[in-house]
């Protein structure tokens, strides 16, 4: 069996799309020297990337999304969905963070992004690394999604807090307090009508003293840059 032949099975045995963890993960099922180069990787993303370039048995669906070339690809969910949308946004701040090369850890791994792929085959990270007192570590561990440097010490960089409901706003603050004392950035990712209820917590303490590490980003913003992100990542490849 080839490469080509061997990431169809996984493809296929994944309901037709899968992540790059999936496809790392299961090749050798099927190519079972799939791994003896030390640059195993990036052999596989060559020969996925050539595929697609050919407009043959792939394409890409997403910045790490790949799926077989007749597969119907899955619709963004609605706004007013709020669990789909939910896990959709960390699906994309996940993704954001891979492309962006930070290692990728989210409190949600059994959520769904899209087209079944779970958020936990998305994430290079299960578990956070014991970076300060554990009280601290457990409290970030309850954040949707954390970027973590992938070099020396682990740190969380930036965490996304998705904000679907204005009664969990306090509790996203709260839980980005607790890294005040690390050089780490906060996002608030939630609708626009939810900005003024943002910009009037922020105004108050203990918040407005950190007002500077706080951004809100609404829905359409964040899922406007991954689909512009994208289009990029599918130029450089060479796939456009």
């Amino acid at each position: 069996m080839t490469k080509v032949e061997a990431i169809k099975k996984v493809l296929e045995d994944n309901n037709g799309a899968a992540s790059w963890n999936i496809i790392y993960n299961n090749i050798e099922k099927y190519y079972p020297t799939a791994k003896n180069s030390i640059e195993w990787k990036a052999g596989i993303r060559g020969v996925l990337y050539r595929e697609i370039r050919k407009d043959k048995s792939f394409k890409q669906i997403g910045l790490g999304l790949f799926a077989l070339k007749d597969y119907k690809t899955e619709k963004n969910p609605e706004t007013q969905d709020k669990i789909r949308m939910h896990s959709f946004i960390q699906g994309i701040c996940i993704e954001l963070g891979n492309f962006k090369n930070f290692d990728t850890y989210t409190a949600d791994p059994s959520a769904t992004f899209k087209d079944n792929i779970s958020l936990l085959d998305m994430v290079s990270m299960q578990y956070l690394p014991d970076f300060t007192y554990k009280a601290i570590v457990d409290e970030t561990k309850r954040i949707d999604v954390v970027w973590l440097n992938k070099k020396g010490l682990q740190f969380p960089h930036k965490v996304f807090e998705v904000v679907d409901s204005v009664g969990t706003l306090t509790g996203a603050f709260n839980r980005s307090l607790q890294l005040i004392n690390f050089q780490t950035d906060y996002y608030i990712i939630a609708p626009e009508k939810h900005r003024n209820k943002f910009l009037k917590t922020l105004s108050l303490e203990p918040y407005h003293t950190n007002s500077a590490k706080f951004t809100f980003v609404n829905y359409d913003s964040i899922i406007e840059l991954y689909e512009n992100t994208s289009r990029v990542k599918k130029i450089e490849s060479g796939i456009f």
